[in-house]
């Protein structure tokens, strides 16, 4: 795969500045390029930073950069055209022969699309429908009555409870949960029983769902997650949730139960969203926030319980002062203290306290 530096701006649609008949061995990101690799940098506002650390003999970078001592390829979009490289210096392992593998279990009426590979172990249930072009992979469970549309991919070790539906260009990572049960109990003759789980788990298309994720069934109509939306590992979805179209989900966030956002809504990780709010289309929920009620369109908010980014980001600077302040708090209360003792008035000397301070 050795080539040289015109060669790679040829693949990439780029314009070479330097030497172009450098020879290239290998990409790597620049912490860990060394001689005969190619890197990229596309954040400029680190671009001399960068350069102090990194050991590559070429870069990838925009248009119009200039880099001392480097040969350099210059492009539109550094993302792609670095991304294209790494391919051709590696490429993506190609999937075995697409088949259903002998150890399969396929239920009779099921009903399979055209070009559809299937791992070893896995189970497909009883009116299963899957589409045109889909790949599960091994030790996936699919239940009774299931749709999986076409072009779709399920990673091994995945569940799909009965009635899931997933649109075209879904993917769901391995050890994913789709419509377990919900966790809702009447409690009100003294013990938990559990209420109806009559619903089911719907993805809309081009929908990704990250590994060891759960979205439980709706009581009685679907969890519904809309078209794009991409969440992340370890996150979980509760009952009878409705999620808008291309929403941002990242790790270990939680949405209780009966909770619905907007389109383009964006949670960082950890972020805890109680049942029965809405998130209006367009807001961000910083990393961690406790969300405790509706969140206006298009607001940022951060903090437990979240507030609005700037008004949290006062109270930060404001705690941040607090040890300062107590002490002037102390001095003026001393001061206040022998202010009385002159003017004879009754004190009491209990009012500061140091151990407080």
């Amino acid at each position: 795969m050795i080539c040289t530096l015109t060669e790679l701006a040829k693949l990439v649609g780029g314009t070479v500045s330097g030497n172009g008949n450098l020879v290239i061995r290998g990409a790597a990101p620049v912490h860990n390029a060394e001689q005969g690799d190619i890197t990229f940098i596309s954040q400029l506002d680190k671009l001399s930073s960068y350069l102090s650390n990194c050991r590559a003999s070429a870069i990838v970078v925009p248009h119009g950069v200039q880099a001392d001592n480097y040969a350099l390829i210059m492009v539109d979009d550094v993302t792609a055209a670095f991304g294209a490289i790494v391919r051709h210096f590696c490429p993506p392992r190609k999937n075995r022969e697409r088949e259903i593998h002998p150890t399969t279990i396929i239920d009779p009426t099921a009903r399979l699309g055209n070009d559809v590979a299937v791992g070893p172990y896995t189970v497909i249930e009883g009116d299963v429908e899957i589409g045109d072009h889909v790949t599960i992979g091994a030790n996936v469970q699919i239940m009774g009555g299931c749709k999986i549309g076409d072009h779709s991919t399920i990673f091994p070790n995945a569940v799909l409870y009965e009635n899931t539906v997933l649109g075209q260009r879904c993917i769901v990572h391995s050890c994913t949960v789709l419509g377990a049960y919900g966790f809702g109990y009447d409690s009100s003759r003294g013990t938990h029983v559990l209420s109806e789980q009559l619903g089911n788990v719907v993805l809309g298309d081009d929908v990704e769902i990250g590994a060891c994720s759960t979205i439980d069934r709706g009581t009685y109509g679907p969890t519904y997650i809309g078209d794009g939306t991409k969440i992340d590992n370890l996150v979980m979805i509760a009952h009878n949730c409705r999620i808008g179209k291309h929403n941002l989900i990242c790790a270990s966030t939680g949405v209780a139960g009966s909770s619905t956002t907007g389109d383009y809504v964006v949670m960082a990780g950890r972020v805890g969203v109680r049942d029965h709010v809405h998130i209006g289309q367009g807001a961000v929920l910083g990393a961690m926030a406790g969300i405790i009620s509706d969140i206006p369109e298009g607001a940022r908010v951060v903090g437990i319980p979240a507030t609005p980014e700037k008004e949290q980001m006062r109270m930060q600077v404001a705690k941040a002062k607090l040890p300062e302040m107590r002490r002037e708090l102390k001095t003026l209360k001393l001061a206040v203290l022998e202010l009385q003792k002159k003017l004879g008035l009754p004190t009491d000397n209990n009012s500061v306290d140091d151990s407080a301070f």
